[in-house]
């Protein structure tokens, strides 16, 4: 099943929040409520939101009353608008909703307004299929890092949940399992919403990899013990010099890996490189209710004082220097990245 489909004039997706203690799929009918979906982590992963906001666009047709087509467009801008709102980091949700955009305006002196409905959810359901193709060739470019036998930390979750389907890092990982190369997942917790213990833990179990969940602070013990020897994540955006902004913890675990002489691999859809930004300080980064960190409970009980306050940024910039290699659905980019960012683009 894929993590995002359109069936009956609906949008349909995973409800991640509840992962793994249930497995429900939820209906949307309105743009709206998928703007709030991605908000509010129904969905996410930055494949699976760009084609979550597509969808969304169809929906915005469907809603719309406007028998013209400029009046219908205009209905589209603003619904566009609204979902490019929902999350500002992961570059794939403007990029999605740009790229629909861009072919309603070639077609809209030359179609009806129904003409112009069927041509949004086409481009949308062309991008979600397009997604999974993507993910399919980066996981052949990545597998071919990984050596027989490796131990491999992995941050956050980048699997089929967090892409239409297949998934980026973890799509690597699972297409080397299936190459027949025995490996072993040491999975990040990835705290506060704890995005690998749900998700990718769960995943790795559908799949029969073998894994281990540790704490987000365990990662530089393992690397500068020798037992592992690979580490790989997504990202929700990279910039042209190969700065990548993923979920928050990257960072630390790049700069263990690099101290310790494990390279370091990033897994991303050439949509996700933004080339308009040169570096990373120029990536927007999500700061998300304080509450995902104050709502923790250990043995039932919170971990933090009543009257207690947090910060909850959602990603941080991991600097190119840290990070050996690129991997996109057009190869692996090595530094200079500056240089073969722009050739995987191409």
């Amino acid at each position: 099943m894929r993590t995002v489909f359109w069936e009956n004039n609906e949008l349909k997706m995973i409800d991640q929040r509840i992962l793994p203690a249930r497995f429900e799929v939820v209906a949307y009918r309105g743009h709206q409520e998928v703007a709030r979906a991605i908000t509010d982590m129904v969905v996410r992963g930055a494949p699976a939101i760009g084609a979550a906001a597509a969808f969304g666009l169809a929906l915005a047709g469907y809603e719309s009353a406007s028998s013209s087509p400029s009046a219908l467009v205009a209905d589209l801008e603003s619904a566009a608008s609204t979902l490019k709102a929902a999350r500002p980091t992961a570059v794939n949700l403007a990029w999605a909703v740009d790229r629909v955009m861009r072919e309603i305006e070639k077609m809209k002196d030359e179609s009806s307004a129904d003409e112009l409905r069927q041509l949004v959810l086409d481009k949308a359901q062309r991008l979600a299929d397009e997604d999974v193709e993507i993910n399919k060739r980066m996981a052949e470019h990545g597998a071919a890092l990984i050596d027989d036998g490796d131990t491999i930390i992995h941050h956050c979750n980048t699997g089929a949940l967090a892409t239409v389907d297949w998934g980026t890092a973890l799509g690597v990982i699972r297409t080397a399992h299936e190459q027949g190369k025995k490996i072993h997942v040491l999975v990040d917790e990835t705290r506060p919403r704890l995005q690998g213990a749900r998700l990718t833990a769960w995943e790795l179990e559908q799949y029969g990899i073998p894994y281990e969940i540790i704490s987000d602070n365990m990662s530089g013990y393992f690397l500068k013990t020798g037992q592992a020897q690979k580490v790989f994540f997504g990202a929700d955006r990279v910039a042209a010099n190969g700065d990548v902004a993923n979920k928050i913890g990257t960072y630390m675990l790049a700069l263990a890996a690099h101290d310790n002489g494990v390279p370091a691999y990033a897994v991303v859809p050439t949509s996700t490189i933004d080339l308009s930004l040169a570096h990373g300080d120029l990536i927007p980064i999500e700061e998300r209710n304080p509450n995902e960190v104050l709502g923790i409970q250990f043995q039932g009980e919170p971990v933090a004082p009543k009257n207690a306050k947090a910060r909850n940024p959602a990603f941080d910039v991991t600097p190119q220097r840290l990070i050996k290699g690129i991997v996109t659905e057009n190869g692996v980019a090595y530094p200079p990245f500056e240089i073969s960012l722009k050739d995987m683009v191409k």
